[in-house]
C-alpha cells in the first residue's frame, strides 16, 4: 500500500506549484491545503501543524508517510515515492 501523501502549501508559492504538478504528473494520489487561503483559527492551527514537522514553517512541507520533505526536492520525492 502506498504511503499517504500530504502537501502543506501556499497558493502563491512556485515551489509548491511545482511539487503538486510533479505529484500529478506521476499519478501520485495526494491531499493538500493552501495554508495562506485559510482564515482565523484554522490558519493558526495549520501553521502550528506545519511547525511540528518543519520548525522553520517553510513551504512546501510534504509528508510521505513518516517522512518530511521541505521544499521541492524532485530526487528525494522520487526516492521516497519509489518512482
Amino acid at each position: 500500500m502506498a504511503p499517504k501523501v500530504f502537501v502543506y502549501a501556499l497558493s502563491t508559492c512556485g515551489h509548491c506549484k511545482r511539487t503538486k504538478q510533479f505529484l500529478k504528473d506521476n499519478q501520485v494520489a495526494f491531499d493538500s491545503i493552501d495554508v495562506d487561503l485559510q482564515e482565523g483559527e484554522k490558519r493558526t492551527a495549520l501553521i502550528d501543524e506545519v511547525k511540528k514537522y518543519n520548525p522553520r514553517c517553510t513551504f512546501p512541507t510534504v509528508l510521505i508517510g513518516d517522512q518530511v520533505i521541505v521544499g521541492f526536492q524532485e530526487e528525494t520525492l522520487k526516492r521516497e515515492l519509489g518512482l
